[in-house]
């Protein structure tokens, strides 16, 4: 068994950051948590800023003449043509030129300062000084300004450049060129450098000496077993600081960091962690099984009386040989809402036409199948691969409404085989749901039927949560690639494991309303086996959006057959709770989005759907 946290490289006061971090899937595990401290560098800097004011009638005229005239005129020239003293021509051009505004020599020339400042009815008032720190931070590789000093702070911890060579060099702030600067003060947030606006930096000089300070962070070496991979992970507070932490890991990649050094976590210690972590799943599933196994015998050598009682509770009970495939058949067959199945293995001789027609008949009545398969730990060193037919018909069993009714997927890293029925009957044992051969002579297989709800709930939060990470990686591929077939698949699997409200959250909070038609088909299914109630506050939300969707989208047609459909198996359970959802501002939106007819009413269109 992998070492307990205490026994781990693992700070005192970065148990609670860990915690959180295994807290966010079972896969993850911290191997190693320390803190150290690391400098930056601070040097205050003058900077002169320059800010717009409306030029006067004169400045105008003059500015204007420098621009039209061809050739640029003088002072003398432009003082003849204004019938005015060129002192008062040559007092404003002088002031003009102060503000780089003209050029310093005659003929009167603007400069491309002046022509941008002219171009919105101003020139710039006098530069004004004002003093902001700059930060050097040689781990993100760049320099950030700010306001407020840092303070300088003793921190008793070890110095991350005792172990690591920092060797990012940042240039000098002195040496800097000025639109460099300007840049770097713009994404500082600091509202210093607004061009659009005709604020602008005009020049940085360093005032006073560079100071080092010392500033805390966190090292996590972090091992996900799903992924089979391990990261280093850099923090400040709760903030991860993506540009270190990526730049440690090349540096580890490349054996140019000691992770026994920093971490005192050697190169056999995290082989021993990996294997352990890998082997954890099967083994909590070998533990729960073995429990369940223990229940079975204690069932069968129960008095009839007590085995009465045991039937209220839920039992477990050992299938053999030929009980096994007809109590597949009658369980899968049970099915009102949800199947989950693992299968290491799957071929031709099981999916046969007979298979199919079973689960294109638990489509039909609404019923979602997620498929796991694979043993190995990674999808190309499976040496049974799935047969690109048969995923293919899987594949091609559709709800009544189009959508895909089974997910099948790689998952891999079991050799267990479980069947989870609406979360009330769990099958698992030695026997091959979707490989064995095709015989039902007798081969020595045993299968547990469970109906103890606690096992039960524990083994579909074990699956479950596996079916949930795969629709998180599909729906962030899926959002990174703007793939819309793997973002349908993404909110299927959210939707068979009756997680439609997450699914809905994830389209509105990227505004993805393309996605809206399918989330209405995701929760009709939901619907109609009874597993999504017709007053969920999804739909609630789902109506709210209606206002963001224009008449002119190429999904409308399939947004208002969803609409009509979803309302109309509201209806049929319970007209009141359809009728509820229509409300004055739901049905103004229905009404322009042409859902329904100017002519209907509430009422009508809900009596029309029952």
């Amino acid at each position: 068994m992998f070492l307990a946290s205490s026994a781990k490289p693992i700070d005192d006061n970065l148990k609670n950051f860990v915690d959180e971090i295994e807290a966010q899937s079972p896969s993850l595990s911290v191997l190693a948590a320390r803190q150290f401290r690391y400098s930056l560098r601070q040097t205050p800097v003058e900077l002169n800023i320059k800010e717009p004011r409306q030029f006067n009638v004169l400045e105008e005229f003059i500015i204007r003449a420098a621009i039209e005239f061809q050739p640029p005129p003088t002072e003398d020239e432009l003082a003849s043509v204004l019938g005015l003293d060129s002192v008062f021509i040559k007092t404003t051009t002088a002031t003009l030129r102060s503000l780089q505004t003209l050029s310093a020599t005659s003929p009167i020339t603007v400069t491309p300062e002046g022509r941008s400042f002219y171009e919105k009815g101003s020139v710039p008032q006098p530069p004004y000084p004002i003093q902001i720190n700059a930060i050097t931070d040689p781990l993100s590789d760049k320099i950030t300004f700010q306001s407020e000093s840092l303070n300088e702070t003793m921190i008793n911890l070890p110095d991350l450049a005792d172990f690591i060579t920092i060797d990012k060099t940042i240039a000098d702030i002195a040496s800097l060129p000025l639109e460099e600067i300007q840049k770097s003060i713009q994404a500082s947030g600091l509202a210093l450098h607004i061009p659009e606006e005709g604020k602008i930096v005009a020049s940085c000089k360093v005032v006073a000496s560079t100071q080092k300070i010392w500033r805390k962070i966190s090292l996590f070496v972090i091992f996900d077993a799903l992924e089979d991979k391990l990261s280093i992970q850099i923090r400040n507070g709760k903030q991860i600081l993506e540009s270190a932490s990526n730049w440690l890991e090349v540096l580890h990649s490349e054996s140019r960091i000691s992770l026994q050094a920093l971490c005192k976590l050697s190169t056999e210690a995290i082989n021993f962690e990996r294997e352990a972590i890998l082997k954890q799943k099967n083994t909590e599933i070998e533990a729960r099984i073995e429990k369940i196994r223990k229940e079975a015998l204690e069932t069968s050598t129960k008095a009839n009386n007590e085995i009465d009682k045991s039937k209220v509770l839920g039992e477990a009970v050992q299938l053999r040989n030929g009980q096994i495939s007809l109590a597949f058949s009658e369980v899968l067959n049970s099915a009102k809402s949800q199947i989950l199945i693992y299968s290491p293995w799957v071929n031709q001789a099981v999916v046969n036409e007979k298979f199919i027609t079973l689960l294109q008949k638990l489509a039909n009545r609404g019923v979602w199948i997620l498929f796991g398969h694979g043993i190995a730990r990674r999808q190309e060193d499976e040496d049974k691969p799935v047969p690109p037919e048969v995923e293919k018909k899987i594949r091609a069993i559709k709800t009544p409404d189009g959508l895909p009714s089974v997910q099948f997927f790689w998952l891999g890293d079991s050799h267990v085989k479980e069947v989870i029925v609406d979360k009330e009957i769990y099958l698992c044992g030695s026997h091959n749901w979707l490989s064995y051969r095709g015989d039902y002579l007798p081969r020595g297989e045993s299968v547990y039927k469970v109906t103890i709800p606690h096992q039960v709930q524990e083994a579909y939060e074990f699956l479950a949560n596996r079916f949930q990470n795969h629709a998180q990686k599909l729906w962030e591929n899926a959002l990174e690639n703007r793939d819309f077939q793997m973002a349908v698949e993404s909110l299927c699997v959210r939707g068979a494991l009756g997680m439609e409200d997450i699914a809905l959250k994830e389209i509105q909070n990227n505004n993805w309303l393309e996605l809206l038609p399918v989330w209405l088909n995701v929760a009709l299914q939901g619907l109609k086996s009874k597993n999504l109630p017709g007053d969920s506050e999804s739909f609630k939300t789902a109506l709210s959006l209606l206002s963001q969707v224009s008449i002119e989208e190429t999904f409308i047609e399939q947004l208002q057959q969803g609409w009509r459909k979803v309302i109309g198996a509201i209806a049929i359970n319970n007209p009141e709770t359809a009728l509820n959802l229509l409300s004055d501002e739901v049905w103004a939106q229905f009404i322009r989005l042409k859902i329904v007819q100017e002519s209907d009413s509430p009422n009508d269109f809900i009596l029309y759907r029952i």
